[in-house]
């Protein structure tokens, strides 16, 4: 073999372990990089794990402030029917026995109560024909009240039943007392002249304008006999002041 030929595969030889050379280290080089690469990832995976991004952890937080902070008017919401409960029962009894009649403007919280007031019934039909006993009520207290609207009148008779006895058709004035003064009202009936009357009232239950509370007169000794049975030709009149 001559020298030139003898060079050439020394030349080759020589390249042959450099490139070989040449791939180790870039094999080397590659291996460094891809596990700095992978602990990298391992390593923000990690942190990632421990560290929930806010919006994620702010979400079950926010509900429970979303429930509690509720408008007050929201919360107190479910309440509110039985408020809308108290105008249910306003309506008043056609008849005078209930003792609610009274006029508006009579004055809340100034209605003069059954102790307050000296009663007493007399006759005061104006001829044989007609029939009325007027009721007079007299502020025997201190302050001024109001007897404004009917008064609850029912009529007891001898047999011990008792009966209402219907209002009029008039509307009641303001009717205010001061101590001392008198305002009366009405009863007024139709007169039996047959002699068959089933009516014999010996009591007038009467319960002022806006009171609960009763008084029982006597039924007028002198009065004309009236036509029975109680009915509509019995009517109570509104309160006003005595002349």
């Amino acid at each position: 073999m001559s020298s030139s030929t003898t060079a050439r595969t020394t030349r080759r030889r020589g390249l042959r372990v450099a490139a070989a050379a040449l791939v180790a280290t870039a094999g080397l080089t590659l291996t460094a990089c891809s596990g700095a690469d992978a602990t990298g990832v391992k390593s923000e995976g990690s942190t990632g794990s421990s560290s929930v991004p806010e919006s994620s952890g702010a979400g079950p937080s926010t509900g429970a402030q979303g429930t509690d902070a509720q408008p007050d008017n929201a919360k107190s919401g479910s309440g509110g029917g039985a408020s809308s409960r108290a105008g249910s029962g306003g309506a008043s009894s056609p008849r005078a026995g209930s003792g609610n009649g009274a006029a508006k403007g009579g004055g809340k919280g100034k209605f003069c109560r059954a102790n307050e007031l000296m009663m007493e019934a007399v006759d005061s039909s104006p001829d044989s024909d007609t029939g009325d006993v007027t009721v007079q009520m007299t502020n025997k207290g201190a302050r001024t009240c109001s007897v404004t609207g009917f008064a609850g009148v029912d009529l007891k008779d001898a047999d011990g039943t008792s009966a209402p006895v219907h209002r009029g058709g008039e509307q009641p004035r303001i009717t205010n007392l001061k101590s001392g003064d008198t305002a009366t009202f009405s009863i007024s009936y139709t007169v039996d002249s047959s002699g068959d009357s089933l009516a014999s009232p010996t009591n007038i239950i009467v319960t002022p304008p806006n009171e609960t509370h009763s008084v029982s007169l006597k039924w007028p000794a002198d009065a004309l006999k009236l036509a029975g049975p109680y009915d509509e030709k019995i009517k109570v009149h509104p309160v006003g002041i005595a002349n």
